[in-house]
């Protein structure tokens, strides 16, 4: 078999749990929000300020789609994907407290 393949099924055999707990949902959503979201939002801020740079060269609809709308897309869904995890994490650990 190929390396690619000896390492994809290693890593399915480490994720293979038969119990999810909800420590893990909990620890997995942390470390989303603690090591993906800031890692996805600094390629997000390098491409938004590129393509922001070019919108000054171009006219009409892509203008607007590079200054304005991809900007707004692109920031809007890393923020709403960022509240539901910080709510849904929130939520559990006040839920524990009860």
């Amino acid at each position: 078999m190929s390396k690619w393949t000896d390492i994809r099924d290693s890593v399915v055999d480490a994720l293979n749990v038969d119990v999810v707990t909800e420590d893990m949902k909990n620890e997995l959503t942390k470390n989303i929000v603690t090591n993906a979201i800031p890692a996805v939002e600094a390629v997000a801020d390098k491409f938004t300020t590129q393509i922001q740079e070019q919108s000054k060269s171009e006219t009409g609809w892509n203008m607007l789609r590079d200054r304005i709308v991809l900007p707004l897309v692109i920031n809007g869904a890393i923020w709403a994907v960022k509240f539901v995890l910080n709510k849904s994490t929130a939520t559990n650990s006040t839920a524990g407290l009860q």
